[in-house]
C-alpha cells in the first residue's frame, strides 16, 4: 500500500451552503455563542461529527472571519474538532499561521472549553481571546465523549500567554445541544475510551 501524502477536510455541504448567509458582524459575546451553539446542534443533527462548533472574530468589530464545526465523521480525521477546523480556516483566509499577527486581535469562541488537542492548537495559533460556554465534566457526562486531560488552571494557563479568556456565555443553551445529543443515538467516537 502507498504512503498517504496529503490530507483534505472540508465543511460538511449543509454549512457550505449556508456560509454566504452567515450574518457578517456579530456586535456581542452573546450573538457570537447564539451562532456557535446554532451551529454545533446542526452540525450533529446533520451527521457530520460531534456536537462542537467554532468561530473566529474580531475581537473589537465582531466581524466574522471564520465559522467551523467537527467533521471528524465526514473526514475521518480524529483532529478535525471544531477548534482546529476554525483556526485553519482563519489561518487559510488570512494567508498567515499566526491569527495575531501585526497587532490583530483575533477571538475564537467555541461551544465549551477546548479538549486536550484543541487547548494546544488554540495556544498556539495567534488568538488573543477565546470566549466558551462552559468547562467542566458536565459536556463529558452528557455526552461521553473524552475530552482528555485538561490541567486544572488550563484558563490561568491561557491568561499567561496573553490571551484572554470568557467563561460562561449561553452556557444553558450548549448544556442543551449536548444533553439533546447525548439522548440520541449518535456515535460517540472515542478511540479507546477514557482512561482512569
Amino acid at each position: 500500500m502507498p504512503l498517504a501524502s496529503s490530507i483534505s477536510a472540508s465543511l460538511p455541504s449543509w454549512l457550505l451552503d449556508e456560509l454566504d448567509s452567515l450574518p457578517e458582524v456579530l456586535p456581542t459575546a452573546e450573538e457570537r455563542m447564539d451562532l456557535v451553539n446554532a451551529l454545533a446542534d446542526r452540525n450533529w443533527r446533520e451527521g457530520s461529527g460531534g456536537p462542537f462548533a467554532a468561530i473566529v472574530v474580531d475581537s473589537a468589530t465582531g466581524r466574522l472571519v471564520s465559522a467551523g464545526v467537527n467533521v471528524v465523521l465526514a473526514s475521518g480525521l480524529t483532529s478535525m474538532h471544531a477548534e482546529v477546523t476554525t483556526l485553519s480556516l482563519a489561518q487559510t483566509a488570512l494567508g498567515r499561521w499566526d491569527l495575531g499577527a501585526d497587532g490583530a486581535e483575533l477571538e475564537l469562541v467555541v461551544n465549551w472549553r477546548p479538549c486536550v488537542m484543541c487547548y494546544g492548537a488554540t495556544m498556539w495559533s495567534g488568538v488573543r481571546s477565546l470566549v466558551v460556554a462552559g468547562e467542566g465534566p458536565l459536556l463529558e457526562e452528557l455526552t461521553g465523549f473524552d475530552e482528555g486531560p485538561v490541567v486544572d488552571d488550563w484558563a490561568a494557563q491561557f491568561e499567561r500567554r496573553g490571551i484572554r479568556v470568557t467563561i460562561g456565555i449561553r452556557h444553558d443553551e450548549a448544556v442543551e445541544v449536548y444533553r439533546a445529543y447525548g439522548a440520541s443515538d449518535s456515535v460517540v467516537y472515542n478511540a479507546r475510551g477514557a482512561v482512569d
